[in-house]
């Protein structure tokens, strides 16, 4: 790992460190030379902020020795637990991926890091109780996507998340995680041995380092990531106001296809979905549907 990566990637370890504010130090520093591992004197006194005054004491950063060789020796650990770890501006960051509004700095990565590459991502995301209906409905639909070699992404919640990481790799095919929080505070915890399962086979990602414990606020913001990552993107089942359409509003905010599973006017699981194809969202009956506006 270069010196430059090193430091991006220790700035992320600070306390309440936002993107907006490694943007604003990228911008006064672009090669990172005022950080300095052994340098204890704080960031903000470095005038890496355009108005320094603007930020509350609890967002200063200081780089002060014992924090920084502790951040060093986390990040001397993660190679030797095999997590990858790719930034905003190495080879292997997703194209797709930087094209997004406030595209992750980082990803913190376990697994075959060769499916970043696939060009045929589908973000595959649904309600966390799924129905009947929802279960057959991927049953039915992704054979045949992955049949054409589509990667599915989703980001290992309950219910149709994993659901189709499950059947995906049931199926042969690919598949990648996004979850909230890092890659040592797996969450559902009823999801821990589908997590290490694909960890050895598919691969899951995280833009927080791995002993980030997931808070509220990074479920709706792993969502930008799952729809970033991917040409289009297929919800299964939905009520109003559910994270899952949130993922399909950064997929058009993006100019990303939108895919949606049509249900019942009597299933509430399916409300958010059906209001999601009143609004434009391509209606999906069959994995023609989506191969149709997806594929090479």
């Amino acid at each position: 790992m270069d010196d430059f990566n090193e430091k991006l990637i220790s700035i992320l370890h600070y306390p309440e460190v936002t993107w907006k504010m490694v943007f604003h130090i990228l911008k006064k520093d672009p090669d990172l030379h005022s950080f300095n591992h052994h340098n204890p004197i704080p960031i903000q006194q470095n005038l890496f902020f355009e108005d320094s005054n603007k930020l509350s004491h609890s967002k200063q950063l200081p780089v002060n020795i014992p924090q920084s060789e502790i951040i060093h020796e986390q990040i001397q650990q993660y190679e030797k637990n095999e997590i990858k770890i790719i930034t905003i501006f190495d080879k292997e960051y997703p194209v797709l991926l930087k094209e997004i509004y406030q595209p992750p700095w980082v990803l913190f990565a376990k697994g075959d890091l060769s499916l970043l590459a696939k060009e045929t991502k589908l973000a595959v995301v649904g309600s966390r109780q799924a129905t009947q209906y929802g279960k057959n409905a991927i049953r039915l639909i992704l054979p045949r996507l992955i049949k054409h070699e589509v990667l599915t992404v989703s980001g290992l919640a309950k219910g149709i998340d994993s659901l189709v990481h499950e059947y995906t790799m049931k199926n042969g095919g690919n598949t990648i995680a996004v979850i909230a929080g890092g890659l040592y505070h797996i969450y559902p915890k009823e999801n821990m041995d589908l997590a290490l399962e694909m960890m050895k086979t598919q691969l899951v990602i995280s833009e927080y380092p791995p002993d980030t414990k997931p808070l509220r606020w990074h479920f709706p913001a792993r969502n930008r990531i799952i729809s970033g990552l991917s040409k289009g993107t297929f919800i299964i089942e939905a009520k109003r106001k559910s994270g899952s359409l949130i993922t399909a509003n950064f997929a058009v905010n993006e100019g990303r296809e939108v895919f949606s599973l049509p249900g019942s006017i009597l299933n509430p699981f399916s409300a958010g979905t059906n209001d999601l194809i009143q609004q434009g969202a391509k209606l999906v009956t069959s994995a023609e549907d989506i191969l149709d506006e997806i594929r090479l």
